[in-house]
């Protein structure tokens, strides 16, 4: 089993569950060393005293704030270790929201976290089974690492995952870091046609169907280099749409989606035809009623006469 990077307890009311935290997710990346260019001579970083000009062991290196004029505040880890919010190892769940009113733009990564031990396995399972039947995260803060983290932590079929987040704060306004955004779309007929173009390619989500094709071209360049041949990966880089030619672009993409993917109903439409079938069986339905009502109106009259 691996180990574990953090361990603690989740709390909530006056539940307790120790648990360990996991990796999840694995990225592909090919390690690269760096080099004088037309040498072998590996380029290496060192840590060095830019006084002396010596280089400095990593124990022996501490932390400094620059408070301005050339002053800094040095800070021992042990100090930071002492004010460190969350020290107990809790990951204190604060409330409960549901998972889909949270933006995925908080979200940075994600983890396992597991039962720590058999004993208290019974509220790690209740935990979880109570968040996925209510579609609920239980968001808390931690401190991992001399940093402290807002996260959620969510049900996933037998585990629970752990999704460290943005503070507010730390999520820049598009206002400010983009330039003229453009406003609502007023043309009818281009709207329509990417409508229809978004529900021609409309799909389920199936992660596995998707791949990374860029790590794989670097091994198969890497690899190629090492036996002495020449790769050449022949691919036009994408030009703008001209918006004159938006219109025939959507209605060829339209009919090339249609085509690759089999012509189908749109899910609004498919939901549009049930809200008809339903409206007409509850017509229906009233009809049948009202001529029920009817009949014995009539019956209770000739009895009446």
């Amino acid at each position: 089993m691996a180990r574990s990077i953090w361990s603690g307890f989740i709390t909530f009311g006056l539940v307790s569950v120790p648990v360990g935290l996991y990796s999840a997710t694995d990225e592909h990346q090919l390690d690269f060393h760096q080099f004088q260019k037309g040498t072998s001579d590996r380029i290496r970083y060192k840590r060095v005293n830019e006084r002396t000009g010596r280089e400095v062991d990593f124990d022996k290196i501490v932390k400094g704030h620059d408070v301005g004029g050339g002053e800094y505040v040095i800070v021992e880890p042990d100090e930071l270790d002492e004010i460190a919010p969350g020290k107990s190892r809790a990951l204190e769940i604060s409330t409960f929201v549901d998972l889909d009113d949270i933006d995925p733009i908080h979200f940075q990564k994600s983890y396992y976290l597991g039962p720590k031990d058999g004993d208290n396995a019974s509220s790690y399972a209740l935990l979880r089974d109570a968040l996925a039947k209510t579609n609920r995260a239980g968001i808390a803060k931690f401190v991992m690492r001399g940093k402290e983290y807002l996260a959620t932590i969510r049900a996933k079929g037998k585990v629970l995952v752990l999704e460290t987040m943005f503070f507010a704060d730390e999520i820049r306004d598009p206002a400010d870091e983009l330039d003229d955004l453009p406003g609502k779309s007023s043309a009818g007929k281009q709207l329509s046609m990417a409508t229809d173009l978004i529900e021609a390619m409309s799909g389920e989500w199936k992660p596995s169907a998707y791949k990374d094709t860029y790590s794989e071209r670097v091994k198969e360049l890497v690899v190629s280099k090492h036996k002495g041949k020449e790769v050449v990966f022949a691919e036009e880089e994408p030009q703008a749409t001209n918006p004159t030619d938006l219109v025939a672009a959507l209605r060829a993409s339209v009919e090339s989606a249609r085509k690759s993917r089999g012509t189908r109903k749109s899910p609004a439409k498919k939901t549009t035809a049930k809200k008809k079938t339903t409206a007409k069986k509850k017509t229906t339905a009233k009809k049948a009623t009202a001529k029920k009502a009817t009949a014995k109106r009539s019956a209770r009259s000739k009895k009446a006469a």
